[in-house]
């Protein structure tokens, strides 16, 4: 598939994509004219980047395990790489289940004051 139809399953632009590229993270194969031309798996490739950003991942961390992801291919260092992101994953799960559960409590009471006529404590 070319890029903008990429772009378009993924709803990531084409700009990302060409970013991902040249970061190692995508690969295309070109035509005559240079045109890039991603296979069918391209597209849980990137929903694999975009998760993997979303939790923090640096490019460098998600090249590195690639080659683990589509081939399957694993050393000691990728391993203990992949477990420390993991757990500064968990970490900050458990930093956000924390804010979270704050939050909760600021709206209950901020409702039972609203529904009591009076201002939110402090």
């Amino acid at each position: 598939m070319r890029i903008g139809e990429l772009a378009a399953k993924t709803g990531v632009s084409v700009r990302a994509l060409r970013y991902y590229e040249e970061q190692h993270l995508l690969v295309a194969e070109r035509s005559a004219s240079g045109q890039r031309h991603y296979p069918e798996d391209a597209v849980e490739r990137v929903w694999l980047i975009q998760q993997l950003y979303a939790a923090g991942l640096a490019s460098k961390s998600m090249a590195d395990l690639m080659p683990c992801v589509v081939t399957g291919e694993v050393t000691p260092e990728l391993l203990r790489r992949l477990g420390g992101e993991r757990d500064r994953i968990e970490s900050r799960i458990g930093e956000l289940v924390k804010a979270r559960d704050k939050l909760d409590l600021i709206i209950d009471l901020a409702a039972e004051a609203a529904h009591a006529g009076r201002p939110c404590p402090r």
